[in-house]
């Protein structure tokens, strides 16, 4: 295990590497954030829903909705003061929710999620935007779980940074 990411597994590591490389190659941030959900979603099956949002360029209250894989959801647009999406965004927080039903800021996309975890992707030193991953099954997100995304959040907000990619 890499001593430096404490708590990740083999896969994780791979998946990371993965992502880097990516980074390295993407001609777009779009073109990136496509390929981390692809890779999130054929590989930690635990994950039935994930995706970006990114603070809105023109209403930095506001995040949008990027690329994504899971079935649609009616949330393309959530307010910074809404949702477990938002409370990430607002606090610039990792937000891990093991039962969503129970946590009142939950916005409700399919019936089938149990669980959420929401991560903070920040560039410049401020937050830009957020991994979203839900799940099916009730407390599904562990520690490793959120080390790996810290990370791949970092790999985004670096590849924002070195490409100098305008958000707002």
């Amino acid at each position: 295990m890499n001593p430096s990411i404490p708590n990740l597994t083999a896969e994780m590591i791979s998946l990371l590497s993965n992502i880097r490389e990516s980074a390295s190659t993407a001609s777009t941030l779009e073109s990136l954030q496509q390929s981390i959900v692809e890779t999130i979603a054929h590989n930690l099956t635990h994950c039935n829903w994930t995706g970006f949002y990114m603070l809105d360029p023109d209403d930095d209250q506001a995040l949008i909705l990027g690329p994504y894989i899971g079935v649609p959801t009616p949330h393309v647009r959530i307010p910074i003061t809404e949702g477990i999406c938002g409370a990430a965004a607002a606090s610039g927080k990792t937000v891990i929710v093991d039962d969503v039903n129970a946590d009142p800021r939950y916005l409700s996309c399919s019936v089938q999620t149990k669980s959420e975890i929401v991560v903070p992707i920040y560039a410049r030193g401020k937050v830009v935007g957020e991994i979203d991953i839900d799940s099916h099954s009730p407390a599904a997100f562990t520690q490793a779980d959120r080390n790996f995304l810290e990370q791949a959040a970092r790999i985004v907000g670096a590849y924002i940074e070195s490409r100098s990619v305008k958000l707002l």
